[in-house]
């Protein structure tokens, strides 16, 4: 019987033994293999039209600008420090609920001029860095995987233009399990022709999905968005200074996102003059009017389109 017992104890050991070397060696594979993502072949021309374009993204649209500067977060809207333009350095950490602690890049030719047009169009769509180092998603490269490849261009032309900054910021650093991860969430990019601005809903869900309306717009529990509840609002910001309730602005600093279809119902397209920013710490206001005071002629009539996609939601 004795026997038996330990024929069967072994056994145990055994497998347990087995099953921790294959987590070990799936965790060994994820870290030291994953992102699977190859760096393409090509060189982006610097034409005039191509770094209009790409300006008019970053600062209004994809808004690289809103987390790659120096932000004042003591003054409405969170303005951003003249100068600072790509300097990056924006912190994404703890404190605001994130799984480490995470900076954003330096996109100025100080640093970016290390890196082929092909690493950098990776970087945007695909979330993998130098080295095959993913990304944490609060870049929404996830969404920008999903635009036109033309748009994508013309972002990398209008960065390489902009004046270098002299500047390293902190290194990223993910808490333990994201730490490992993040190795799983970089996807090769599925790109999506712009619409023809006739089509005005499929042209208003292009902007959208470039915007990354969803992120903030939509309930977030356990890490994850609520995709049943896409658009429906709700998602709270805590921030270091209080609470910000997004109705009404002067009672607390706690956000709660607006849930989007019933805004409109509510306010028609006049909402839609106003644009949301992508930081947890710029939730001290609810909306940039006009987008930061600039390109409201241009903007207007997308912001029109992006309003017509909302109302199909």
């Amino acid at each position: 019987m004795a026997v038996k017992k330990n024929l069967f104890l072994n056994i145990i050991g055994l497998a347990a033994i087995a099953l921790m070397v294959i987590i070990a060696a799936g965790i060994l594979y994820v870290v030291y293999f994953l992102p699977n993502i190859p760096v393409p072949n090509l060189k982006v021309e610097l034409t005039a039209e191509r770094i209009a374009r790409g300006k008019y993204l970053a600062y209004h649209v994809t808004v690289c600008m809103d987390c790659h500067s120096t932000r004042e977060w003591n003054r409405y809207t969170g303005p951003m420090t003249p100068g600072t333009d790509g300097k990056g350095g924006e912190t994404f950490d703890q404190k605001f609920g994130f799984p480490g602690a995470f900076y954003s890049a330096n996109i100025t030719p100080f640093y970016l001029s290390g890196f082929s047009d092909g690493e950098i169009y990776r970087v945007i769509t695909s979330g993998v860095g130098k080295g095959n180092r993913p990304l944490f998603p609060v870049m929404p490269y996830l969404h920008y995987g999903n635009l036109d490849n033309e748009d994508i261009y013309s972002i990398i032309a209008f960065i390489r233009t902009l004046p270098s900054i002299s500047y390293l910021p902190p290194a990223s650093r993910a808490d333990f399990p994201m730490s490992i991860i993040m190795h799983t969430i970089p996807q090769k990019p599925v790109l999506t022709p712009i619409p023809f601005k006739t089509d005005s809903v499929n042209f208003g869900k292009y902007l959208v999905t470039a915007s990354g309306c969803i992120d903030c717009h939509t309930p977030f529990r356990k890490g994850k968005l609520i995709m049943d509840m896409a658009f429906a609002g709700g998602r709270e910001f805590d921030l270091l200074s209080g609470i910000l309730d997004q109705p009404t602005l002067p009672r607390t600093w706690k956000r709660v996102s607006a849930n989007i279809p019933k805004t409109l119902s509510l306010t028609g397209s006049k909402l839609m003059i106003l644009q949301p920013i992508h930081h947890p710490s710029s939730i001290t206001v609810i909306l940039t009017p006009l987008c930061h005071g600039q390109c409201m002629a241009e903007w207007r009539g997308e912001i029109l389109r992006q309003s017509m996609f909302m109302r199909e939601l």
